[in-house]
């Protein structure tokens, strides 16, 4: 008698004890890595690079074939078009390695509300995929250009931007889920690293792009594009988009050129950054307060100055600090002049007053534009290199 509850408990699991039912093996996928999105008259033009695994896996003495390849059609919906590919892949396509999502400024203009609900509700796709606007350029040639080092072009991208972001500062890695956090707010626009073809595009596409020691085309990020809720309305500048980095407390290491006191620039590399915003509204008007502390390293040195003595290092320190805060106040007008909060202030003045914010957040755009904006900043340099003093001191000047 004892065994008979197990006995039912056995029959009972049967049914849901079906092993990998709906399991799909790998030589029957085409894995998606870089996905891109163009308008075309009325419809929407989708790309998707597709690896070539005999050409990427270890084992591969290299055919001569591209490594990865890339499938095109047109539908009025991204669905439609995706499911379209079948008609040209010989797999069906898999999208959950997905690793680049390029749209084009066309679509960009138009708004990115809709193309951005399918990606969240088909659950083959995950989360952690980049996304970046193409600029002068289409978006499905982005995805056409083969690169060097790194065999598949998505993983190019992919790792050019995260490094790029962690050294260089003026580009910003975004995922799915943090533009459409910025979508779905109130008091803050999002923002999306811009990326174009430097050289020959349409060499670019061939294999011996990557069989020269100078490629004809290169991907490289240039600029941070502006978004007016959904809505592409312009673009930051290398400068300005440094400027955004260092308010939204972005900065990890980049390098700048100062001036000396005679004649010649020094350059530094910034090893540390941290920025702090603090919001109040005062008889019914927001002001927003900003602190930057930085602390950087001599990185090179193009100008006859004495590394020795205190005095030349805090005029160093002063000329620094003035290049910092012009940066961000650049960064901060040509948010002004666009018409859009994209540092999230709106959020900072609701954090700090709720009841004002009410009142405010209806009119945010406008009450942005006018929105005093006070920066205090602090900067100090730990260490001058490995020499002291440049050979350039050396020299008559």
């Amino acid at each position: 008698m004892k065994t008979l509850p197990l006995v039912l408990i056995t029959i009972i699991l049967i049914p849901i004890l079906t092993g990998c039912w709906n399991r799909r093996e790998l030589n029957e996928l085409a894995l998606v890595v870089a996905m891109s999105i163009d308008k075309s008259e009325n419809q929407y033009l989708i790309s998707a690079q597709v690896v070539d695994p005999g050409e990427v896996s270890v084992s591969a003495r290299g055919g001569g074939r591209a490594p990865v390849t890339t499938y095109d059609e047109k539908g009025k919906h991204l669905f439609e078009a995706v499911r379209r590919m079948t008609t040209v892949s010989p797999r069906k396509l898999y999208w959950s390695h997905l690793q680049m999502l390029v749209i084009s400024e066309e679509v960009a203009k138009d708004g990115l509300n809709n193309i951005l609900d399918f990606f969240t509700r088909d659950n083959e796709f995950r989360k952690d995929f980049y996304i970046v606007v193409s600029k002068d350029i289409q978006a499905k040639e982005i995805l056409r250009n083969l690169t060097s080092i790194e065999k598949i072009p998505a993983h190019k991208m992919r790792s050019s931007l995260e490094t790029s972001e962690r050294a260089w500062a003026p580009t910003v890695a975004i995922q799915l889920d943090e533009l459409i956090a910025a979508l779905t707010s109130d008091g803050i626009n999002p923002i999306l690293t811009g990326i174009s073809i430097h050289g020959n595009g349409p060499k670019g596409e061939s294999v011996e792009n990557v069989q020269r020691i100078q490629p004809f085309a290169r991907l490289k990020y240039k600029n941070i594009a502006v978004f007016k809720k959904d809505k592409l309305i312009g673009w930051l500048n290398e400068n300005e988009s440094k400027g955004y980095n260092y308010i939204m407390d972005n900065v990890r290491s980049t390098v700048g050129h100062i001036p000396c006191e005679k004649k010649g620039e020094l350059v530094v590399e910034i090893i540390r950054s941290k920025t702090k915003i603090k919001g109040k509204v005062v008889n019914g008007k927001p002001k927003i307060d900003i602190s930057l502390s930085s602390e950087a390293n001599i990185g090179e040195v193009s100008c006859h100055v004495d590394l020795t003595k205190p005095d030349a290092i805090t005029q160093l320190e002063k000329n620094t600090d003035k290049v910092n805060v012009d940066t961000v106040k650049n960064s901060i007008n040509k948010a002004k002049e666009l018409g859009v909060d994209v540092f999230g202030f709106g959020e900072v003045i609701h954090r700090a007053d709720p009841k004002a914010w009410k009142s405010l957040k209806n009119n945010w755009d406008k009450e942005f534009v006018q929105v005093p904006v006070t920066i205090h900043s602090e900067f100090k340099i730990r260490r001058t290199g490995a020499v002291n003093q440049s050979f350039l001191q050396q020299e008559k000047e």
